[in-house]
């Protein structure tokens, strides 16, 4: 049983910034936006086509994001962002009267919710998103509407569950609610409510939580 992490925020608040101290050579990136990184990006290469080498995927497709997370040899697998997968889906069957794309939609990230958690046990998954917010102030995991809402709870397939925050200048993980949001994780993995946005460091907590021996953190020069 490998380990899912969520991951939600607002644009700008730091999902994808996170990567940065992730070692590339452990590392698959998928990217469901084709849009440059947010980092100086030494040792991150986009492939061309699935056949070829490199460790930066871009796609929109659920069922090609299933069957990379099912046959990549990768310790780390990040997808970023999910919620452009729905939108993206949706919009190509805009055109389509009923309510059948809304099932095969929620059906879709049902797969890769399910998926992202039967890989092997050495194996981590981080699934990035953004959030929304009700009229009663909760947030939570930004999908397509009402119609994929009621049949997928996107939280709940996660022991894990961060939420960027900018908290006095700094870029922040949340690791517990605040009682308005869905952040959760278990009892002791990280120090505090608030932890440096950092998914490497987050990657290193998750492995010695659940003894995985495995480092997927760039080394640096003394």
């Amino acid at each position: 049983m490998s380990i899912a992490t969520l991951v939600l925020g607002e644009s700008g608040s730091g999902k994808s910034t996170s990567l940065r101290n992730l070692d590339p050579s452990q590392t698959l990136l998928i990217q469901c936006i084709k849009k440059p990184l947010p980092f100086r990006t030494a040792g991150w290469v986009t492939r061309a086509s699935l056949q070829d080498k490199g460790n930066v995927i871009q796609t929109d497709d659920s069922a090609t994001i299933e069957k990379i997370l099912r046959g990549s040899p990768h310790k780390v697998v990040v997808i970023d962002d999910y919620q452009s997968v729905m939108v993206n889906e949706l919009m190509s069957r805009s055109s389509e009267k009923g309510f059948e794309k809304f099932t095969d939609i929620a059906k879709s990230a049902w797969n890769i919710f399910q998926m992202a958690g039967a890989l092997a046990p050495d194996r981590r998954v981080y699934i990035l998103a953004h959030t929304t917010t009700d009229e009663f102030g909760s947030v939570r995991m930004r999908t397509v509407g009402k119609m994929v809402d009621e049949k997928i709870v996107p939280e709940s397939y996660f022991t894990i569950v961060l939420r960027t925050e900018i908290v006095n200048g700094a870029r922040q993980f949340r690791t517990q609610t605040n009682g308005k949001d869905c952040c959760k994780s278990p009892i002791d993995m990280f120090a505090d409510t608030f932890i440096p946005n950092d998914l490497a460091e987050v990657d290193k907590s998750v492995c010695e939580f659940y003894q995985i021996n495995s480092s997927t953190t760039k080394e640096t020069k003394q």
